[in-house]
């Protein structure tokens, strides 16, 4: 026993104790940073996983979207040689040109050239798309649309095609 508290009372041995806790210290906080990082890095994986997939499915919708766009350019331009869409947008030109030389007719010829000018600079800013298209609007609202002439009355569009009718024709077009 006296040899046992001989070695305690040594100061080599509370030397060697203390280092020995220092050291067991050290090696603990080693354990708590190594443990540390590799979560830091089982994150950091997760989360460049996460954005590498959503970065996938971007690129994939970006090129469906591109070939849906090339898709819809080319039916749209293969709309555009149809014969039928030219006569539809001279039809709608016409109609346009009509609607202005109803509203405003001091002089017949030198205005229809105007207002059919004007109605095709309108029809050639929506096929750019650079406004509405009238045309769908005037779909919808066929059946009520009223416009005012020159004196401030109000005419139906349907009443502007019927003034060149006798009444007879009126009545049977109103009647079918």
């Amino acid at each position: 026993m006296d040899f046992f508290v001989s070695i305690i009372k040594a100061p080599f041995t509370w030397g060697l104790l203390l280092g020995l806790l220092f050291f067991g210290m050290a090696l603990w906080n080693l354990w708590k940073t190594k443990l540390e990082f590799s979560r830091y890095r089982k994150h950091l994986s997760d989360k460049l996983e996460l954005e590498a997939d959503q970065l996938t499915q971007i690129k994939e919708s970006k090129e469906k979207l591109a070939k849906e766009n090339e898709n819809l350019r080319i039916k749209v331009g293969s709309t555009k040689d149809n014969p039928a869409r030219e006569y539809e947008r001279e039809l709608e030109i016409f109609a346009r040109a009509e609607k202005a030389m109803i509203l405003n007719a001091p002089g017949f010829a030198q205005a229809w050239e105007s207002a059919k000018s004007v109605a095709m600079d309108e029809v050639l800013e929506e096929e750019r798309g650079k406004s509405l298209p009238r045309r769908i609007f005037r779909k919808f609202l066929k059946g009520g649309s009223a416009v005012k002439d020159t004196s401030g009355e109000m005419i139906s569009e349907d009443s502007s095609f019927s003034q060149d009718r006798p009444p007879q024709e009126e009545a049977s077009a109103t009647a079918s």
